[in-house]
C-alpha cells in the first residue's frame, strides 16, 4: 500500500491546478476527479502526472467522498485547486504521518484576500482537517461547506496551508454567486420558512462580525472588502430562499384559487 494520497476536485481550474499539483509532488499518487472543465485542466493534471477520473457534480462532501474512494494510500491529504503546501508543511506531513497513536491532522489555513494574505476577520489561523488515515475518517454529505468527520485523535501541525482564494474582486463576487444559490437550494430543501427580514439581519451581523468583532479593520481596504463579502455570502442565500419559497406559494394549487375566487 501507498503511504501517502493526495486528492484534489476540480472544475475549469487551469489558472490553479498546475501549481497545486506542484506542492504535492512528495505524495505517493495524486489523483484529480474533475466533473467537466471546459479549459486545460484535465491536460495540465495529466502533464502533472495525476491521475484523472471525471465524475458528474453531486455536490462538494459528495464529490470529495468520491475521490476518497480512489485514494490507495494509507494516508490521505485532501486539497482544493486553489491550496498549496509549503516545503515546510510538507515536511511537517511527512513527520506526522510516521507517528503512532494519531488519525487525522488539522494545520492552520492562512488566506488571501484581492492579492492580501488575512490575518483577522475570523479567517487566520481557521483550522482545518486534511490530513487523516485510510477508513479513518471521511466527508459530511452537504453541497458546499464539507468538512471532514474523523472517528479518531486528532491533533495540529504549525506551518500553514496557503489558500489563494478569490484573487481578484470578480472572483469574490462569482463564488458569492455560486455558493449563495447552492446553500439557498439547502435551505429550501430543508423546509425551513425564512422571510425578507431573515437576509437582512444575517447580512447585517455578518458585517459587524468581519469588520468589528474579529477585528477586519486591522487588514486594511481589503479588510473592508472581505466584510462587505462576507456580508453578501450570509445575505444572498437567505435572500434567494425566500424569494424561492415565494414563488412556489404563487404558484401553489390553493393559492391560485383562492386569487381566482
Amino acid at each position: 500500500m501507498l503511504q501517502l494520497s493526495a486528492i484534489v476536485i476540480t472544475k475549469n481550474e487551469a489558472a490553479n491546478i498546475g501549481e497545486c499539483l506542484d506542492s504535492l509532488a512528495f505524495c505517493d499518487e495524486c489523483i484529480v476527479v474533475d466533473c467537466g472543465s471546459t479549459d486545460a485542466t484535465v491536460q495540465l493534471a495529466r502533464e502533472k502526472g495525476a491521475r484523472v477520473e471525471f465524475h458528474e457534480w453531486p455536490g462538494f462532501g459528495p464529490q470529495k467522498n468520491y475521490a476518497l474512494s480512489l485514494a490507495t494510500g494509507a494516508w490521505v491529504l485532501s486539497l482544493d485547486a486553489d491550496e498549496r503546501v509549503s516545503p515546510e508543511l510538507a515536511a511537517a506531513i511527512k513527520a506526522a504521518i510516521v507517528e503512532r497513536g494519531v488519525d487525522a491532522w488539522e494545520f492552520p489555513r492562512l488566506s488571501s484576500f484581492c492579492g492580501r494574505e488575512i490575518y483577522h476577520s475570523g479567517w487566520y489561523p481557521d483550522y482545518v482537517l486534511r490530513l487523516f488515515r485510510s477508513g479513518k475518517a471521511s466527508f459530511d454529505d452537504v453541497a458546499v461547506h464539507e468538512r471532514v468527520i474523523c472517528a479518531g485523535v486528532v491533533k495540529r501541525l504549525r506551518p500553514p496551508l496557503i489558500h489563494l482564494t478569490m484573487p481578484t474582486l470578480e472572483d469574490a463576487l462569482s463564488r458569492v454567486d455560486r455558493y449563495s444559490t447552492a446553500k439557498a437550494q439547502m435551505i429550501v430543501g430543508s423546509g425551513r420558512k425564512v422571510s425578507f427580514l431573515t437576509g437582512i439581519g444575517h447580512g447585517l451581523f455578518a458585517f459587524l462580525r468581519a469588520y468589528i468583532l474579529r477585528a477586519g479593520f486591522l487588514d486594511g481596504a481589503e479588510g473592508f472588502l472581505l466584510a462587505v463579502v462576507s456580508a453578501e455570502t450570509s445575505y444572498y442565500p437567505y435572500m434567494k430562499a425566500w424569494l424561492a419559497m415565494r414563488k412556489r406559494h404563487i404558484r401553489s394549487p390553493a393559492h391560485r384559487s383562492l386569487s381566482n375566487t
